[in-house]
């Protein structure tokens, strides 16, 4: 689904209709994580795979965030550092956008992805809560996008 950040579209449904993540979807504004192919090497060997390196020696952290918001009012974006969001429990949506002028993108976040550095993003829960590990670098600078419109619209 898309929505524009600037003024969201009157009866928008964001919460029927987020896209799935899959490679191909979620590529302008990160990763999948998990094991392409994984079908097609067997079933009785470990499988192990590097899903992203990063470079720099800044250290990283682990978080865990409980969601209980059903609406966002702000996107905010980390110029320095990759991000994982690692659903445990419950259901979310995950707004992205790589720009403020672009449209802002709903995604049912049932999955791990790691989101690439500068994404301007949201999570809103569609359960009572949603509880989420997050990985980032140890230190994160913060960018805060004030919308105009709420997110989801209709919530």
């Amino acid at each position: 689904m898309i929505m524009t950040a600037k003024a969201p579209a009157a009866g928008t449904d964001a919460m029927d209709h987020p896209r799935r993540i899959t490679p191909a979807s979620f590529r302008p504004y990160g990763k999948v994580i998990g094991y392409p192919g994984k079908g097609q090497k067997g079933t009785r060997r470990n499988l192990w795979r590097i899903i992203l390196t990063e470079h720099a020696q800044t250290g990283w952290r682990i978080a865990y965030l409980v969601v209980r918001d059903k609406r966002i009012r702000r996107l905010e974006a980390h110029p320095g550092t990759y991000e994982s969001f690692e659903p445990v429990r419950g259901r979310s949506l995950l707004f992205v956008t790589k720009h403020k002028e672009g449209p802002v993108r709903c995604f049912l976040l049932d999955q791990p992805i790691i989101l690439n550095k500068n994404i301007w993003h949201g999570v809103v829960t569609i359960t009572p809560e949603t509880e989420i590990k997050i990985t980032e670098n140890a230190k994160v600078a913060c960018r805060y996008w004030p919308l105009k419109s709420p997110l989801p619209a209709n919530a």
